[in-house]
């Protein structure tokens, strides 16, 4: 393995080299004690070749751009502005036309992990517009920024990092040569280096994950993740709730993401689903969001629980279950067709 790894960092290292130097002016944080001690790390820990391994550091500049977007991510703008990007005709018809095209891989990875279409679909077009914007920031200099210059997050990336590192070894890729979001997660479910590690699955049987080209790698995948984290079929997702004037949930921890009271209880804070759900889930949390004029109030249960393990943010997860409730009516036919996008 270790001379699979060494022409790995060499054929990195020389095409990177001739193709990048005459364009690019490196900074070189190989001067930094952090990245000296991550680079014995990865020596001693996973056999890596340390010289070889910090002619790719060498290569690797702090970005400032990165920094700026870390700080202040998306998901911190109010609700009624963070859905607009993600709940427009054209994202919905290009969803339908991706679940008809991948129909039944999406039905295959439904019956597998339990997961339903809509939803694996919809976080591919939240993700990466299915697969259409996968990222234009190196991912090892992107996660590196955020390893070595923003301290607050540095732990994180720096695991992250070293995931990175070894998934390149494992499937003999340039690590130079892999592309993603700001915060260096790949492909077309945005996975970050550990979850690609530990939740892709080779859905096509090709002996080869690709998370990148492969949809229904990309489809697998997203199912596999929901299912390892807790996800439960045919149980709901969210609905909306009705809150009493004279409503005590505050005194409830909501904070806490995960589905955690009994509806008996909510109702005895003034909070109850706005409609009859179809089954009884045995928990909810209440969820509150920016509307454009008011308050908007929703009960959000064990499902809506695991999709903000893909993404902490309420936003995040509120975006991805409208957009698969959408991508359900327009496929269904219960919504008239838009403009052609």
């Amino acid at each position: 393995m270790l001379h699979i790894v060494r022409n790995l960092f060499k054929t990195a290292l020389l095409s990177s080299l001739s193709l990048l130097l005459p364009l690019i002016s490196y900074a070189d944080i190989t001067d930094k004690a952090e990245v000296k001690q991550f680079i014995t790390h990865m020596v001693n820990k996973h056999q890596f070749d340390q010289a070889e391994l910090t002619q790719v550091f060498e290569q690797i500049s702090i970005q400032d751009n990165i920094l700026r977007l870390i700080d202040k991510p998306y998901e911190g703008k109010p609700w009624y502005i963070y859905r607009k990007n993600f709940l427009d005709h054209c994202r919905v018809q290009r969803g339908v036309d991706f679940w008809q095209a991948n129909e039944v891989d999406l039905q295959r990875a439904e019956q597998d992990y339990g997961v339903p279409a809509p939803y694996i679909v919809a976080i591919l077009g939240v993700e990466t517009y299915y697969g259409s914007n996968q990222g234009s920031y190196r991912a090892a200099e992107a996660i590196s920024t955020i390893a070595f210059g923003y301290p607050r997050r540095a732990d994180y990336f720096r695991k992250e990092l070293e995931q990175f590192l070894l998934l390149a070894r494992e499937q003999q890729i340039n690590p130079l040569d892999v592309y993603g979001s700001y915060a260096g997660a790949i492909g077309q479910p945005q996975f970050m280096p550990s979850s690609y590690r530990h939740y892709a699955v080779d859905f096509t049987g090709s002996g080869n994950i690709d998370l990148s080209g492969n949809n229904a790698d990309a489809i697998g995948s997203v199912a596999n993740y929901f299912k390892v984290h807790g996800w439960r079929a045919g149980e709901p997702i969210a609905t909306k709730a009705q809150v009493a004037s004279n409503a005590s949930y505050q005194q409830l921890d909501i904070k806490k993401r995960r589905a955690q009271y009994p509806l008996t209880t909510l109702a005895q804070h003034g909070v109850q689903p706005d409609t009859a759900i179809d089954t009884t889930p045995e928990k909810a949390n209440v969820i509150k969001l920016d509307g454009e004029h008011a308050p908007e109030y929703w009960l959000g249960f064990n499902n809506f629980y695991v999709i903000t393990r893909y993404n902490t943010s309420n936003l995040y997860a509120m975006a991805v279950h409208q957009l698969a409730e959408k991508l359900a009516e327009q496929k269904q036919g219960t919504t008239p067709p838009g403009p052609t996008c």
